[in-house]
Formats: C-alpha cells, structure tokens, sequence
C-alpha cells in the first residue's frame, strides 16, 4: 500500500498523533510519504524523524496513491483536497482540531484504523464539490476553482452591507443585503453555513444550501436547492472590490463580476470506518440528545 501524508502543522497537540501514525506504518510495513513542507515542520522539531529514513517526500501526488492521511482538523483536509483534486484517492484525517466532522480518527484509534484500511473494513463516501468560474476570469480562482466545504462572497475593507444579487438556473432569485452569502456543499452544511444557522444536510443529500451571512432583509433564511443548479452571483457595493472564498482560500475580485457555481465534474472519496457514521458524528460533535432530561 502506498500512502500519503499531510498536514499543516506540527506542535504539542499533533506530535503524538504524528508519532503513532508512523510507527503504525512502518508496523505495517505502508510505503509511505510525507508532504514535504510538514516533513520539514517535523525534521525541526524532532530529531526522531531518522528513525523514519524508508519514508519518502511529495510535492504532488499521482494516482499510484492509494491513501492519503491528513493530520490535523478538517481545515487541513480542506487543503488535502488540492493535492488530490480528480485522481480519486481516498481520504481520511485524524482529528487533532477542535469539531472534526471530517477528521474524524482519534489519536488512540490511529493504529486500529491502519490495520481496518488494509483490511478493507470501510467503505467509501463520495462528496461533491463546488466549481466555480468568474467573468472576466481571476487568475488566482482558475488554479484551483473547487471547493468541497463552500463557496462564500463577503464584503471587504469595509463596515458597510453588500448587495449579492442572485440568479438560479437564469432565474433572478433575489438581491441579498447582507455580509455576504455562502453556497455550501452538503458536506460543508456544518461549517460556515452552520454558523450562520443553516440547516444540516446528510452528505448524500444531492443538494446545496444558500446561507445569507448577518442579512438585513429579516426574512431572508437559508435556502436548500438541487445540485444540479448553475448559481449567478453579482456583487454591489459601497467598496470596489469583495471576497470570495473557496473553503479555505480567498482572493480579491472586483464589484460587478460575475460568479458562476455548480457542481464540480469530479468527486472527493473520503474513508468511513465501519464504526462510524455521520449520525454518530453529530450525536458526538453537536453533543445531540445530551439533554440531561433525556
């Protein structure tokens, strides 16, 4: 098995985890290789890491990769995916972030979970992703213009609301006033869209979610939409330029461009143990039915 490893940083809360996972696949006897920048994180702080010499770097990936481990929270899975992009390489994180919807591995399962993935005891969770495309294009957006968690507009450099108008399908939906509005995946619903009290969708749900941030039409509310839908937006305001965000990276457009969004052409695979699920996730993460009259 030939195996990838990522993550963004190395520090007190993650160097355990770092620990394990290694001594865990050369257990195993994994081929395994670290991204370079966090094998250079690692190599500053632990002298250790020569214990590790089979182990090799990558800068990018190819599809003779049947794994790769993010070590972090979900943000650095978010990053994962711009290393895996379309080859469909399966993903799983371990969780060593605060929520963790999608790194879900904890440090003292890291071992047992190793073993279940060579064994084949887990299956497999596609996920869709947003693509997005501007016009006139941005040079920074084509490079990498997915998102799996959201897409989101928001004001900038300013106190002032926005003005997203919003188009579906080529049909005008409406003109938020607002901080911005975010299009979330359904992965992506216990994210941003979450805390801006939009719905929790089930991540086989073919849908998508329009969530106004902070909107000063009161009764404007989060919007669920097939994601097979083309979304137009075009931003106005008192500024000359906004936001917009692809997960974790973000780039400077102009008022007055166009944003196109739909669903990607490609998938994200991420690994689900058997022992896990996304109903247990929220009962863990979201501390549902944890009422003490219940």
């Amino acid at each position: 098995m030939k195996v990838a490893v990522f993550g963004r940083f190395y520090n007190e809360t993650t160097s355990s985890s770092v620990i394990t996972l290694f001594n865990s696949l050369v257990k195993k006897d994994v081929e395994a290789y670290i991204e370079t920048h966090f094998y250079d994180l690692i190599k500053a702080q632990n002298s250790n890491l020569d214990d590790y010499t089979a182990f090799k770097t990558f800068d990018v990936l190819d599809t003779s990769f049947d794994l790769l481990v993010s070590v972090g929270g979900d943000g650095t899975i978010l990053r994962a995916i711009t290393f895996v992009k379309d080859m469909g390489i399966p993903i799983i994180g371990i969780n060593t972030g605060r929520l963790g919807f999608l790194a879900t591995i904890q440090v003292d399962s890291i071992e047992k979970a190793i073993q279940d993935i060579i064994d084949g005891n887990y299956k497999i969770s596609e996920r869709s992703l947003l693509e997005i495309e501007t016009s006139p294009e941005n040079d920074e957006i084509k490079s990498l213009n997915f998102a799996l968690n959201e897409i989101a507009v928001s004001r900038k450099n300013t106190t002032s609301m926005i003005t997203v108008e919003t188009h579906l399908d080529g049909e005008y939906l409406t003109s938020y006033w607002s901080d911005g509005l975010i299009v979330s995946t359904a992965t992506g619903s216990t994210g941003y869209s979450l805390s801006c009290g939009g719905p929790v969708i089930t991540p086989d749900t073919n849908s998508f979610v329009l969530t106004p941030i902070a909107p000063h039409n009161l009764s404007a509310r989060p919007l669920v939409i097939p994601d097979s839908t083309e979304i137009h937006l075009k931003v106005d305001g008192r500024e000359e330029n906004h936001l917009v965000s692809l997960d974790s990276r973000i780039a400077t457009l102009d008022n007055g461009t166009l944003i196109k969004i739909k669903k990607a052409t490609f998938k994200i695979k991420m690994i689900d143990l058997l022992n896990e699920s996304f109903l247990s996730t929220l009962r863990k993460k979201l501390l549902w039915g944890e009422d003490k009259r219940n």
